[in-house]
């Protein structure tokens, strides 16, 4: 009889990089996927979301956050217009895409499930190569909340060591998605437009869509994203 896997929290968006993380987590950890409700512009990632779980046998819990927690952000508030890049133009500034707090809120729900359920394995998947400039994708501020991960919590103090992990942290767009093709990963169903319709169907005009589309160019897969 083969030895039960450990349990791992995996932060699950719906969007093509957490999609991929899911599936690299799953290889070797019984994964329990969170998303979030935190009135964003569109459920669809959400939806996207309880599709990759249930696609890999995960378990997938929707937490939601008051709409106003996380207000005056482009991703939340859509009387701010979604910027669209410029070519060739390298953004200097914090964009108005970055929701405040988000990864800290997100891997605080986390690491609760994860000390309830005995877990000792968080995965989400910042990206410090292609992360748009938000503070909270960065390996400090991962090393820095893992620090106050294992100081805050009961099992922390008692010697049960909570590890975050983020396998793409130092990825490009076109890696992940050559690792995520490799383990079978189903991105059609992946939603990562900053304003995605109801249905998941994106702009292709935005930063992330652009991001995905050099992404699928540069790794020689098809992208099978659909548009709008």
């Amino acid at each position: 009889m083969s030895k039960p896997l450990k349990k791992a929290i995996v932060l699950l968006s719906g969007g093509l990089d957490s999609a991929t993380v899911l599936a690299i987590a799953n290889q070797e950890y019984d994964c329990h996927a969170l998303s979030f409700d935190y009135g964003q512009r569109s459920m669809s990632e959400v939806n996207a979301a309880r599709k990759l779980a249930d696609s890999v046998g995960a378990t997938h819990q929707v937490i939601h956050i008051d709409g106003g927690v996380m207000a005056g952000s482009a991703l939340t508030d859509e009387s701010i217009a979604v910027p669209e890049p410029v070519p060739g133009e390298q953004a200097l500034d914090i964009p108005v895409t970055y929701v405040p707090a988000r990864n800290t809120l997100f891997l605080s729900y986390a690491l609760a499930v994860a000390e309830v359920s005995s877990a000792r394995d968080i995965f989400i998947g910042v990206n410090a190569v292609d992360y748009s400039g938000y503070p909270d994708c960065r390996p400090e501020f991962i090393r820095a909340y893992e620090v106050m991960a294992n100081l805050a919590t009961k099992a922390g103090v008692e010697g049960h060591q909570l590890t975050i992990h983020t396998p793409l942290i130092d990825k490009s767009k076109a890696e992940i998605i050559t690792i995520g093709d490799e383990l079978g990963v189903d991105y059609a169903v992946t939603v990562s437009c900053y304003q995605a319709n109801a249905e998941g169907e994106a702009c292709g005009k935005c930063d992330s869509c652009q991001l995905r589309q050099k992404g699928f160019e540069e790794a020689g897969i098809s992208d099978p994203t659909r548009y709008f």
